[in-house]
């Protein structure tokens, strides 16, 4: 993340998307759009920066889709007090690893922005992961808990909201089962990228130092800042919804098995002390072990959820388990396989990307999981959004026309709000991802989720889309 992140039916009941409003919303629900450091800031060789994992990541060919890199991207470094003027939105979810926070938090207050700031959005220092192989390590936790002191000693007068790591369940899978994104760690039978890993294994020990590290970092706060700052921690994890591919048991097995081992792997842990059952029996040894120790440090040490949610799939058993015997690696444990169309129909239309599938339902189906499964807890949708491809041959008045992006926000938060209205869902905040098109990581600059458009010829100029217009008419 960046200096700035700005944070950001099948149920059988009809909900009507065509209006929506701040009025569908309780009073005190607070909007914003997300961003992210890396994805935004560039600046590579400014302030005083390192290496982190993804730059030396994208320096490997073959990598980026397109080749690209974020040495540049929407040059957040130097144009962010433009950017505030920009997303004059209630909230604004902040990466705290950058190199002008102090100055992004003395402008938000000023500007009537809320900050949300991440601490930890996949960048890791190239130099601990050198040092002592990052998140493989335990000296992470120690060095994480140190780092979150420094932040909310330095930062906590002004920031009421922290979210500690973003969506380590995609970090954990593909940074060290598949190796497509950093550090670019696998052990998978004829992997043309993976110098070194191992799937089957490393996946499970990253999370688990990540939870530790997040655990530390809550009692560091709970103990030394409480008090007199009066903030609220939270983590921010990706969380798709998958839906039984049939009525069969084993198929709703597979569909709770799915949700097991990608939100229940980091919730469980955190409000019930332990692994889900699924992946202990399923994984054996290869989970670590939650000691009776880190049980309680773990358990309530979240003051609310964030939920990253762009789409829903099918999930069905798989029987015959080919791909755990030909890949040993952690993705295929659960014995779980996903797709997004079931008789030839698919599950809802898709964006740019092939693996966002436009799912309204799922938002709500979603809430009402976390709702019923973990008591209720206070949650903010801290990411959700839709890309369009980047077609260097489209009008800009086509590309600035985003009318499919609208009714995407539009629907997903009619579903929201049916969640929180009919269903009693604790949701209490929603960013859009995110506020200007930006690098998209693997997808480099191939596709826009912005609501400003960037003209990556044009001098990074930024020209709002109509969906800005929409979401300010949302928001009055």
């Amino acid at each position: 993340m960046g200096i700035i992140l700005i944070l950001s039916c099948i149920i059988g009941l009809v909900v009507n998307a065509e209006v929506i409003s701040r009025g569908g919303f309780p009073n005190g629900f607070t909007f914003g759009t997300a961003s992210s450091a890396y994805q935004f800031e560039g600046a590579v060789n400014e302030g005083n920066k390192g290496d982190s994992i993804w730059d030396t990541f994208t320096r490997r060919p073959g990598r980026i889709m397109d080749f690209s890199n974020a040495d540049t991207t929407v040059d957040q470094y130097h144009r962010f007090k433009v950017t505030i003027k920009e997303a004059s939105y209630e909230l604004r979810k902040l990466d705290i690893l950058s190199r002008k926070l102090r100055t992004h938090l003395r402008c938000l207050p000023l500007s009537g922005i809320k900050p949300y700031a991440t601490l930890y959005h996949w960048d890791l220092p190239q130099a601990l992961e050198d040092r002592y192989n990052g998140w493989l390590s335990k000296q992470s936790i120690e060095d994480f808990e140190r780092y979150a002191y420094t932040c909310f000693k330095t930062f906590g007068d002004r920031v009421k909201y922290w979210i500690t790591f973003n969506e380590p369940h995609g970090f954990s899978l593909q940074g060290y089962d598949t190796g497509l994104q950093a550090p670019g760690r696998c052990s998978i039978i004829a992997h043309m990228f993976c110098r070194k890993g191992k799937s089957s294994t490393e996946p499970y020990i990253v999370a688990h130092n990540i939870l530790l590290a997040h655990g530390a970092a809550f009692q560091t706060y709970q103990i030394h800042f409480k008090d007199r700052q009066g903030g609220l921690i939270g983590i921010a994890l990706d969380a798709k919804w998958y839906e039984s591919f049939s009525h069969k048991d084993e198929d709703t097995d597979a569909a709770q098995r799915a949700l097991d081992f990608s939100l229940g792997w980091f919730l469980d842990p955190l409000f019930f002390g332990k692994y889900p059952l699924s992946m202990q029996t399923l994984i054996g040894q290869r989970l670590p072990e939650i000691t009776p120790e880190m049980s309680q440090r773990l358990v309530g040490s979240v003051d609310f959820i964030g939920l990253n949610h762009y789409t829903t799939l099918y999930a069905r058993n798989d029987r015959i388990r080919i791909r755990k015997l030909v890949l040993q690696d952690a993705s295929s444990d659960s014995a779980v396989i996903t797709t997004s169309s079931r008789g030839g129909v698919v599950i809802g239309k898709k964006a740019a990307s092939n693996w966002l599938h436009i799912v309204p339902w799922g938002i709500r189906k979603l809430a009402r999981y976390v709702k019923d499964i973990y008591g209720n807890p206070p949650v903010i949708i801290t990411e959700n959004g839709m890309d369009d491809p980047n077609r260097p041959f489209m009008s800009l008045n086509t590309a600035l026309q985003d009318d499919k992006r609208i009714r995407y926000h539009r629907d997903y938060l009619s579903n929201l709000s049916a969640a929180i209205r009919i269903d009693g869902c604790d949701v209490r905040g929603y960013f859009i991802w995110s506020l200007l098109d930006n690098w998209e990581w693997n997808s480099g600059y191939t596709v826009r989720f912005g609501l400003y458009y960037v003209d990556y010829r044009n001098n990074l100029t930024r020209i709002p889309k109509a969906s800005v217009q929409w979401f300010k008419d949302v928001l009055r």
